[in-house]
């Protein structure tokens, strides 16, 4: 079953409660939608940390924090929802709880996988596409649950690069101490992932940032407070790098990172700021499927990637590899240098 109908003046949810750089890259489906149908109204459900993402994003009219439906009685949950008074909604991130509470709440129209068996039960229309083994990038496959909306076409990374001036954010107040780098030529190292990938040396990001300063940059490390206790004490001894580690808000991260030179990182959220931003985002990746740059590299058109060897057979294998760790330091300045 597919629904293709004039959706002007109707209410859409998109459904996607895990990380900031999954949320980054569902956003232009929202954009795509609002071209489409420019008086439709799009809710946005996500956890309450990607909140602050989504509200800079200007074709999202709403939101609803995951976090805050759930400590709802399932009554509640089921109400709130239904007092919303949604014509349908996409499931981006399969979630059974969230796909049960909006068949409970008489969605009329519910989008998801097929290749989720709740969703057999939870929702009226299923797209047969499969994430796992797709040659398409995480923004792309996105687009896949668009064809009940009339999408005939997955469109370019090109294409969907144009959707990320939709996120736009006004000035922000940094903490005093890193108020004058917004007057310096800074790049902002994030060496840190919170496990979601693999990561380059914390030793070589420290030997990056000392080749940085001797090219005259300021450099700034970033990060949570949990992340920065992990290397903050290795970190150069000098004026012109800078710990940010646990002292930012998304919100403040978001305009630091706005006003760099450049941003380094492995595969996670802030180096996907970097990409909507488009300011230069370098970012350091495995070439192991699912989780090469092919998939998951950033949007914006100053984004780049590096892998040490895009053809290691181990990562082929998919066998344990370390490879990342091999991209030279050398590597990774002369491309933020280019």
């Amino acid at each position: 079953m597919k629904e293709n109908k004039d959706w002007n003046g109707k209410h859409i949810v998109i459904s996607r409660a895990d990380s900031i750089g999954d949320v980054l890259l569902t956003l232009p489906v929202t954009a795509w939608l609002k071209e489409q149908f420019p008086s439709c109204r799009i809710t946005f459900f996500c956890r309450g940390y990607t909140a602050p993402i989504v509200k800079h994003y200007e074709d999202v009219d709403d939101i609803v924090k995951t976090d805050d439906l759930f400590t709802l009685s399932k009554k509640e949950q089921a109400d709130t929802i239904e007092n919303l008074g949604i014509d349908a909604v996409i499931h981006i991130f399969p979630k059974k709880e969230l796909a049960k509470l909006f068949k409970k709440a008489l969605v009329p129209v519910r989008i998801g996988t097929s290749h989720r068996l709740f969703h057999l039960s939870t929702c009226t229309v299923r797209l047969d596409f499969t994430r796992k083994k797709s040659p398409l990038h995480e923004a792309q496959l996105n687009f896949e649950l668009l064809h009940p909306f009339g999408l005939t076409e997955i469109p370019s990374l090109e294409e969907i690069n144009r959707y990320t001036s939709e996120f736009v954010i006004e000035k922000q107040e940094l903490p005093k101490e890193f108020e004058a780098l917004l007057a310096e030529k800074y790049i902002i190292l994030h060496p840190k992932s919170q496990g979601s990938a693999r990561e380059w040396p914390i030793e070589k990001y420290i030997d990056l940032a000392e080749k940085l300063i001797v090219n005259g940059y300021e450099v700034v490390f970033t990060g949570t407070e949990a992340e920065g206790e992990l290397f903050r004490k290795k970190l150069p001894d000098h004026d012109k790098c800078h710990d940010s580690t646990g002292k930012l808000s998304i919100d403040q991260l978001i305009w630091l990172i706005k006003n760099a030179m450049g941003l380094v990182a492995c595969s996670t959220g802030p180096l996907h700021i970097a990409g909507f931003l488009n300011i230069k985002a370098v970012g350091l990746f495995s070439p192991r499927i699912p989780i090469h740059p092919g998939r998951w590299k950033p949007l914006g058109t100053h984004s780049t990637t590096l892998v040490f060897d895009p053809k290691c057979p181990k990562c082929k294998a998919k066998k344990d590899c370390g490879c990342i760790s091999d991209i030279s330091v050398e590597t990774v300045l002369q491309e933020i240098l280019k």
